[in-house]
């Protein structure tokens, strides 16, 4: 006697295991923009699992590229040295930046500011 198990034959239910990332994040990212107005369950669902991707990419070209492999760990620094050398991820610099102590970044203010005065 077979027994018909929606839950096993349910695509949706199996697509869902396969991603890691809050789906009801996802759409709450995505409703903040004024220009949505409905989600499209499938546009949900791939622009999750297209983001999961994206991060799972970002995150090993990271680990790969920078001095992660030594310690088996991965460093904002590293990440923000791929968004730089990268040509793939040179789009995220402005929001990866390198860390730049204060009295370096006033240093470099203070250089800035003498440049100007003397043109």
């Amino acid at each position: 006697m077979s027994q018909n198990r929606p839950e096993k034959d349910d695509p949706a239910l199996d697509a869902k295991k396969t991603i890691s990332l809050p789906i009801s994040r996802v759409r709450l990212i995505m409703k903040s923009s004024p220009d949505v107005s409905s989600i499209n369950q499938d546009a949900l669902f791939l622009t999750t699992k297209a983001t999961e991707l994206f991060v799972q990419h970002l995150a090993l070209s990271s680990f790969n590229n920078g001095c992660g492999k030594e310690s088996n760990s991965l460093s904002y620094s590293d990440l923000a040295k791929t968004a730089e050398e990268t040509e793939t991820f040179h789009f995220l610099t402005d929001i990866l930046p390198k860390k730049i102590l204060a009295r370096d970044y006033l240093k470099s203010l203070e250089q800035m500011q003498e440049e100007d005065a003397d043109l």
